[in-house]
């Protein structure tokens, strides 16, 4: 027998289905409708989107319910964020996808049922599920506990289905949980872009009065500036034109570099040169030409790869003792660490 958690009610799952009390009556109804499977099947059934073949257009069908297994969770989705890495499952541009496949890798939600051997998490508990679908635990990298390097490791909604569906089911490992203060709406596009340049830039090396230029003001950059300037960086965004500037400074930053005018280097260089260069705009000749902007020992670290490759003059980075690095999402705890940073200094994505 399953506790409902709502009144004293208690049920069978192996013989009945129960509607959650929202769905049925409202969501001030004490109501609850109670079916039995074999008469209502429709009641067992999930819409998704999914893409059925490399190259396809998305298909909305009906599912039944998954059911999770050993060390799973069920999550019901609550929104799902769309993401240009979306196009890898559209296009079959991800080795080795099976199809038909459900993307979305943004995603909030509830946990609605537990997989057997899951005991950190709870049912209705809010949880958020981004790029880092798992890791296998026993790889050398998980025995370091590198957990994002496994050699194993999972993509959300490429290796199995992801949030665009009512209902997914994820290993426990993956799933972060949710401050109360974020609405899911906003959860998503922190488990995708928001973790990977918090991640990028806790783990840079810089210190608080440091020059943090961010390169794009676009779905990653706009996080990196506010990031950049909650962590006490001296925050430099760097955009094409000038009517950017006005966002820019919105997000926090102190200096705004229009790249379409003047010479970014040397402006860069007026402030001493930039510990990080975060460069969020997949553009390489634009990413290239910003190595001799660097300070001493900077890094130009690089989260969104372009389909070309870089041009990087060696000299300044013998000179200069810099580096060009790239930048792998994170983790579920990542993630959660981004919510919980994002919830206590007021950060939040636009549109």
């Amino acid at each position: 027998m399953v506790s409902l958690e709502q009144e004293t009610l208690k049920i069978d799952w192996g013989t009945i289905w129960v509607s959650s009390v929202a769905d049925i009556c409202g969501s001030h109804s004490s109501a609850v409708l109670v079916l039995t499977r074999k008469e209502n099947p429709s009641f067992m059934k999930t819409k998704v989107a999914q893409i059925g073949k490399s190259g396809g257009n998305f298909e909305l069908v009906e599912r039944e319910i998954p059911e999770p297994g050993p060390r799973q969770v069920r999550v019901k989705v609550e929104a799902c964020g769309v993401c240009h890495s979306d196009v890898f499952v559209k296009d079959g541009l991800w080795p080795g996808i099976q199809y038909p496949r459900v993307p979305g890798h943004e995603i909030a939600g509830r946990i609605d049922a537990l997989g057997s051997d899951v005991t950190q998490w709870k049912r209705e508990q809010r949880v958020g599920v981004g790029w880092h679908g798992g890791h296998c635990f026993v790889c050398d990298r998980c025995r370091r506990g590198d957990f994002a390097m496994c050699v194993n490791r999972k993509v959300t909604g490429i290796d199995f289905d992801g949030g665009y569906a009512d209902y997914m089911i994820v290993g426990a490992e993956a799933v972060a949980a949710v401050p109360d203060e974020l609405p899911p709406e906003e959860v998503g596009p922190f488990m995708c872009a928001g973790v990977t340049v918090y991640n990028a830039l806790r783990n840079s090396g810089a210190r608080g009065g440091d020059v943090v230029a961010v390169l794009g003001i676009g779905g990653l950059g706009h996080f990196g500036v506010q990031y950049a300037r909650k962590m006490g960086f001296v925050t430099v965004a760097m955009g094409r034109g000038a009517d950017t500037q006005a966002l820019a400074k919105k997000l926090g930053a102190h200096h705004y570099f229009d790249t379409n005018s003047g010479d970014t280097v040397a402006n860069l260089q007026k402030l001493g040169g930039a510990r990080i260069i975060l460069a969020t705009a997949p553009n390489a000749k634009a990413i290239s030409a910003l190595v001799e902007g660097l300070s001493p020992d900077g890094k130009l670290l690089i989260p969104a790869a372009p389909d070309e490759p870089l041009i990087i003059p060696m000299a300044p980075l013998i000179a200069g003792r810099t580096s060009v690095a790239g930048w792998y999402s994170g983790t579920a705890k990542d993630s959660q660490d981004t919510l919980e940073f994002s919830g206590l200094s007021d950060v939040h994505p636009m549109g």
